[in-house]
Formats: C-alpha cells, structure tokens, sequence
C-alpha cells in the first residue's frame, strides 16, 4: 500500500455546514502564491423549475473515492489540496462542496481546482435528490 500524499491536506463527507476558511487555512503555505477555491451552492432554478431543497447521501467509500480523485489530479506544481463534500438536507444558498488548491503560481492552482471538482462529481458516489417547488423530484448522480 502507497503512503497518502501528504499534499492532500483533508478530504472530507459531512453532514454539516462547510466552512471556506477551514478549506483556506488547510491549503495555506508560505510556498504558495497561488489560491484557487471553488464553492459549490444550491442553486434556486434548475431545468427552468423552482428548487425546494437538495437532499445529498453518500456512499461509505465516499471520503476514500475523493481522496483517490485527489491525488489522481495533483501535479508537481501543487502545494496543498482540499476538499469537502455535504451531504443531507439543504436549502437553497448552501454550501454543497468547497475545494482549495495552492501552489507557487495561479495557473496550476486554477487547473486543478478545475480538475478536481469535475473528477469528483463523475467519480465520487454522492447522489443528489432534487426536490422542486411544484412538486416534483430527480435523482441525479445515480
């Protein structure tokens, strides 16, 4: 079994609300002039219909997939990567999922952030459950 990388700083599945500043503070290095962060919220459309709520579940490999995908798109450049995921009930507005990338310079931030969040929405088994305003309701992830 391979060592984690240690440039992996957390990758994490929870239940309650996410905070930028802990995503911040865990990819932060004196080596990084480069910060990328992607944010995730519930939108109120989608598919041109009113959202209610967003219910997310995970699969218990859940946090194990994500820290794969991880380092599945680090590169030499990275300083420091983290990521978390919600899952449960959430309203319009919340956070579903942050993800930081530092290193040296902007470009290799920005490229794997980009990276990560794709990977991780194709790759992560985390289901979504839309419920919408007019009654209706679609599984998206499965």
């Amino acid at each position: 079994m391979t060592q984690p990388d240690p440039r992996v700083r957390f990758v994490d599945v929870r239940d309650t609300p996410l905070s930028v500043d802990e995503a911040l503070a865990a990819v932060s290095d004196p080596a990084a002039g480069g910060l990328a962060v992607f944010i995730g919220t519930v939108r109120q459309q989608d598919h041109a219909k009113a959202v209610e709520l967003l219910d997310y579940s995970a699969h218990p490999s859940a946090v194990e997939v994500m820290r794969e995908v991880a380092e599945s798109v680090l590169t030499d450049e990275i300083t420091a990567l983290a990521a978390v995921h919600r899952v449960g009930r959430l309203r319009v507005g919340d956070r579903a999922v942050v993800v930081a990338v530092s290193s040296p310079h902007r470009a290799a931030a920005l490229t794997v952030c980009k990276d990560m969040i794709d990977t991780l929405k194709e790759r992560v088994p985390i289901w979504k459950h839309q419920a919408f305003r007019d009654g209706s309701d679609e599984w998206v992830g499965l």
